[in-house]
C-alpha cells in the first residue's frame, strides 16, 4: 500500500532547472539588511550601535524572550545604521541592522571551532541552538530550541527529518543532501540526542533518486530512510506525520502532542555546524530559479544579502512577471528588489509573463473541488466567500486556524478565486483583533 494522504495534488514539475546544479557560493556584497524579526515570535533586540565595527558570526541581536532568536553579523564591517526596511513577508518596513561589509570577511575570535557535540549535554545543545539563531529552514522558521524542548507529559517517541521539498520548482534540500549528507545525519543524530531517542526518520520524496540513493548509503541502522510518493503538500509537518505514523495532529494542537517531532533538512545542517563547529546561522542554501532567471542556480547565500545582488550574481532577469520568495505555491511575492534573503528564504522563483494568470476571479460555483482536494479537510469555499466579507470571527468556526496556506484550493479552483489569499486576510484580521483586544 502506498504511503500518503488525503488531498492534495500533483504538480507540473519545474526542479530540473535547478536540481542537478551544484551549490556554489554567493560572493560578498557590498551591503547586508537584517530585519530584527525573521521567526515565529518575538524579534530580537540589536545589541550594536551605528558606527560598531562587528566581525562575520558576531552577535549583533539577541532573543527578547523565549519564543525568540539570535542575529549574528554574515560578515565583517560596519553597522551602517538601524531602522525601518522593507521586509520581504510582509512589504512593510521593519527594525532592520544595516552592515556595511569591509570586504575581509573575518571571523570573530574563537570561530570556528571544533568540538564533539555529544559532550556538551542536552541543555547546553538547546541553548546553544537559541544563541546560534537558529529556526525551522524550511520556510516556516519557528525557532528550532522551542521543538527540542516538550513538556514532560509530552513524550516524543517520533523523529522525522524532512526531505520531501514537495513544491514544483525549489531543490535546495534536494542539493544539501545530495552533497553534504554528513551534515544532515549528524545534525539527525544531535538532535535524537538531545530527545533520547534512538531512531528517527529520514523522508524523501521519489523524484529525488540520487539523494535517496547517498542517503541510504550513509545512514547509520538507528535512522530508517522512506522514499514517498511525489504530491503536493506531502512536505508539509502534518501530511508528512499522518504519510509516516498514521497520526493526526489536533485542530490546534501540535505534532507533539501526538509524540512526534519534524525538523528540516536544512534545520538539521544548522544544528550540526552550530554543535560542531559553533557556527551560528549567517548563511543557508537557496535555490534561486524559474523561467525568468538568467541562470538558475543553488546557491549558499550570507542572510541580509539584497534580493538585486542576488538576481545579478544569477544573470539578471528575462520576461519578468513575478518574483516570489519560497515556490510558486507558498511564495510570497516581492514589490521591491531592496528586500534581504532571511532565514525562511528556501527559494527565490522569477516566474514569466506567460506563467502568471492575468484573467480575474469569478463567484464560487460551488463544485466542491477545493474541499475534495484539501489536504487538511476543510471547506475553502466557506473561507474564501468569509474572507470577501471579512468575517473573520465566524471563519473561525469552519477551523480557519488549521489552513496551512498550501494554496492547492487557489490551483485547482475553476473560477480561479484567489481561495489562499482570502484566508491570509482573515487570519489577519484574526491576529489584529487578538492583538488588539485580546480577542
Amino acid at each position: 500500500m502506498k504511503k500518503t494522504f488525503k488531498g492534495g495534488v500533483h504538480l507540473l514539475e519545474e526542479n530540473f532547472l535547478v536540481s542537478s546544479k551544484t551549490i556554489v557560493d554567493m560572493p560578498l556584497c557590498p551591503i547586508y539588511v537584517l530585519p530584527v524579526h525573521q521567526h515565529v515570535g518575538t524579534p530580537c533586540k540589536p545589541i550594536v550601535r551605528q558606527g560598531d565595527v562587528v566581525k562575520k558570526g558576531q552577535q549583533i541581536a539577541e532573543p527578547a524572550g523565549y519564543v525568540s532568536v539570535a542575529i549574528h553579523a554574515p560578515t565583517s564591517g560596519k553597522i551602517k545604521e538601524i531602522g525601518p526596511k522593507i521586509h520581504p513577508l510582509t512589504g512593510r518596513k521593519s527594525l532592520s541592522v544595516v552592515i556595511e561589509s569591509d570586504g575581509k570577511d573575518e571571523w570573530v575570535d574563537g570561530l570556528p571551532l571544533n568540538r564533539d557535540p555529544f559532550s556538551i549535554g542536552r541543555e547546553k545543545l538547546v541553548t546553544m541552538i537559541q544563541s546560534s539563531g537558529i529556526v525551522g529552514l524550511g520556510g516556516a522558521t519557528f525557532p528550532t530550541h522551542v521543538k527540542l524542548s516538550p513538556s514532560k507529559e509530552k513524550k516524543i517517541d517520533t523523529l522525522i527529518i524532512n526531505g520531501v521539498e514537495c513544491d514544483s520548482h525549489v531543490a535546495d534540500d534536494h542539493r544539501l543532501m545530495v552533497e553534504h549528507p554528513e551534515a544532515v545525519i549528524s545534525g539527525a543524530k544531535v538532535i535524537m540526542s538531545i530527545l533520547g531517542l534512538n531512531r528517527s526518520i529520514i523522508a524523501i520524496g521519489k523524484n529525488k533518486p540520487d539523494a535517496i540513493a547517498i542517503i541510504r548509503e550513509k545512514v547509520p541502522p538507528e535512522i530508517q530512510l522512506e522514499p514517498l510518493e511525489v504530491k503536493y503538500p506531502q512536505g508539509a509537518e502534518r501530511q508528512l506525520i499522518k504519510t509516516l505514523t498514521g497520526r493526526d495532529t489536533p485542530s490546534g494542537g501540535l505534532p507533539m502532542d501526538i509524540g512526534c517531532l519534524v525538523h528540516n533538512a536544512g534545520t538539521c545542517a544548522a544544528i550540526w555546524n552550530a554543535a560542531a563547529y559553533g557556527i551560528p546561522l549567517i548563511e543557508r542554501i537557496t535555490s534561486v530559479t524559474g523561467h525568468g532567471i538568467v541562470e538558475p542556480k543553488n546557491i549558499r547565500v550570507k542572510i541580509g544579502t539584497l534580493l538585486k545582488d542576488v538576481i545579478e550574481f544569477c544573470g539578471g532577469i528575462k520576461n519578468p512577471a513575478k518574483i516570489l520568495f519560497g515556490g510558486p505555491m507558498m511564495g510570497i511575492a516581492q514589490y521591491s528588489l531592496d528586500v534581504p534573503v532571511i532565514k525562511g528564504t528556501s527559494g527565490i522563483v522569477v516566474l514569466t509573463q506567460d506563467e502568471v494568470s492575468k484573467s480575474s476571479y469569478t463567484a464560487c460555483i460551488a463544485c466542491g473541488r477545493c474541499v475534495d482536494f484539501c489536504p487538511m479537510q476543510l471547506n475553502p469555499s466557506m473561507l474564501s466567500r468569509l474572507g470577501e466579507k471579512s468575517m473573520w470571527e465566524k471563519a473561525l468556526n469552519f477551523n480557519l486556524l488549521d489552513c496551512i496556506e498550501c494554496g492547492v484550493c487557489s490551483y485547482i479552483c475553476p473560477s480561479n478565486r484567489p481561495i489562499k489569499h482570502f484566508i491570509r486576510h482573515l487570519k489577519t484580521l484574526e491576529r489584529e483583533a487578538k492583538s488588539l483586544y485580546g480577542k
